[in-house]
């Protein structure tokens, strides 16, 4: 089959690679119907995530068609479209039993990386580096699910694929992220990052009822689509003096009482504290990048929530004081996709959520690695690359 495979920095190459097989009883092969890029993903093209291999098939955000299922599957079939969350989880582990899905214990099947930086392993992705498991991906024409049982979801079908590719990693890490702030009746809610996640914990901080939401970002078209199909409040970060001064003016003072950081290890900004982060980024001296989650981290009100959706790594230079001194309550962790993935569903089924805007271009596989050069460029207003295979 033909595949997106990472082949080292910034070298991207579709490439014929052997078909997924069944290797477990649980497991279903898909035919890939549509895969889309993720930020996240940016983070090991260029470098700054290590443990890559060459020849690692990419991408983590997809949905498809069964084509096959191992002895043990009993809730999908060969002939079901459905869409997949990018963590894999076993479904029988203690995390999985709390619905601390992304944290699964059984799915990592190299964990020494991870217990080295933090302490223990998180679940295994699809696509994303041999810490998170060295799982073949999704930008390819077949892909295979394990634990199909857990990880495939039905699609309905009146439902388009693009009102649904989304659900599987932008849509519930961003409403995870709004879920994480408890938002009451009357919140004021701040979002660092206008891209996919970005928008898609904007829509869903009005769902679970926050008054008002200030979407920050620096590309116009992308504060427009804030604006346009979201509802937030637009406000350009390179216009202004100072982020924190002006969320505190626009909330008479007191400052959101919940901000999101939808941004992570690759945050742009500017001034001296930006500059010290390309610094010692560029020097390997640490991996991040971290000027919007200091932003939010300074911004929000006393007493208030942080939640943190970037994708962070070591870092230094981390504020801890602020968040103590303030009494903020600090919420992260990568999506647990398997919690929201029905709640999700309802809401596009009921038109009170459709992501579909966020593919503003498509692609064919073959021309894959172009589709990755405009989204990581942010060229004509490219939000989210889509991929069709």
């Amino acid at each position: 089959m033909r595949a997106l495979c990472w082949n080292g920095v910034n070298d991207l190459r579709v490439e014929t690679v052997p078909d997924p097989e069944i290797v477990n009883p649980h497991d279903a092969i898909l035919r890939v119907t549509l895969s889309t890029t993720c930020g996240s993903d940016l983070h090991f093209i260029d470098g700054y995530l290590p443990t890559m291999k060459a020849g690692d098939i990419i991408g983590h955000e997809f949905m498809g068609e069964v084509v096959e299922v191992g002895r043990d599957v009993k809730k999908v079939k060969k002939g079901d479209r459905v869409v997949v969350p990018s963590f894999i989880v076993c479904g029988e582990c203690w995390y999985c039993g709390h619905e601390l899905w992304s944290l699964c214990d059984n799915t990592n099947p190299k964990p020494g990386y991870q217990q080295v930086a933090f302490g223990y392993p998180t679940a295994g992705i699809y696509g994303y580096t041999h810490a998170f498991g060295g799982y073949a991906g999704a930008h390819a024409q077949f892909v295979r699910v394990p634990h199909a049982d857990n990880d495939c979801f039905l699609v309905p079908p009146n439902l388009r694929d693009e009102q649904v590719l989304f659900l599987s990693d932008a849509a519930p890490t961003g409403y995870m992220g709004a879920d994480f702030c408890d938002i009451q009746p009357g919140a004021t809610v701040a979002v660092w990052g206008a891209g996919g996640v970005g928008l898609m914990a904007i829509r869903s901080a009005y769902l679970l009822g926050a008054e008002r939401v200030i979407a920050l970002d620096r590309f116009p078209e992308r504060l427009a689509m804030a604006e346009r199909f979201v509802g937030a409040e637009a406000v350009d970060y390179s216009q202004v003096e100072s982020v924190v001064d002006t969320l505190r003016e626009m909330t008479g003072g007191r400052g959101p009482d919940a901000c999101i950081d939808a941004v992570g290890m690759e945050a742009h900004g500017t001034g001296p504290a930006y500059a010290y982060d390309r610094t010692k980024q560029a020097l390997h001296l640490h991996t991040d990048r971290s000027q919007a989650l200091r932003e939010a981290i300074l911004a929000c009100r006393k007493g208030g929530t942080l939640s943190v959706l970037g994708v962070y790594g070591l870092m230094d230079k981390f504020p801890l004081g602020a968040i103590m001194n303030k009494g903020l309550t600090l919420r992260t962790a990568q999506q647990h996709g398997q919690k929201y993935l029905h709640r999700l569903m309802e809401h596009v089924v009921k038109r009170e959520l459709d992501p579909s805007f966020l593919a503003t271009h498509r692609f064919s596989l073959e021309d894959a690695p172009k589709g990755y050069e405009l989204f990581k460029k942010k060229e004509d207003g490219c939000v989210r690359a889509v991929f069709t295979s």
